[in-house]
């Protein structure tokens, strides 16, 4: 059965939701070549994955809040997979350049993600090692 949840956690989440479109909206907004905008959408989830696996790192399950409104809320927001999807996607005609982006972004994704927790868990504090997944909860 679903959890119920928390009102204060859904409001901080759709606050932080906001500010990271906003965010990422301005970042954007000025970009008027349509071929720049696949690498800055590029660049946006990179930056983003290495952000939020600094929160995650830092703030683990010690801030339930703080981690809501940051990680799902902001960086949620500021991440955007739909984005690098389509971008992809109307590149099909330029099948290199579209498998290069693709890759790109999941090595800068999942890259940054694992720096980043690198990072949080020292500012943190607590030992670099990753949890195995069936010890996370």
């Amino acid at each position: 059965m679903p959890q119920p949840v928390d009102p204060r956690v859904l409001a901080v989440t759709v606050a932080g939701g906001a500010v990271g479109v906003l965010a990422r909206g301005l970042i954007l907004a000025p970009v008027t070549d349509p071929t720049a905008a696949p690498w800055v959408t590029l660049a946006v989830n990179g930056v983003g994955s290495l952000l939020l696996g600094v929160v995650v790192g830092w703030l683990d399950d010690r801030h339930p809040l703080a981690r809501a409104f940051l990680g799902t809320g902001v960086l949620g927001g500021f991440t955007t997979y739909s984005a690098f999807a389509v971008a992809t996607a109307m590149w099909a005609t330029a099948p290199w350049l579209a498998t290069g982006l693709a890759a790109a972004s999941l090595v800068a994704g999942v890259g940054g993600a694992v720096v980043g927790l690198f990072i949080g868990r020292r500012i943190a504090g607590v030992p670099g090692e990753i949890e195995p997944i069936e010890d996370a909860e």
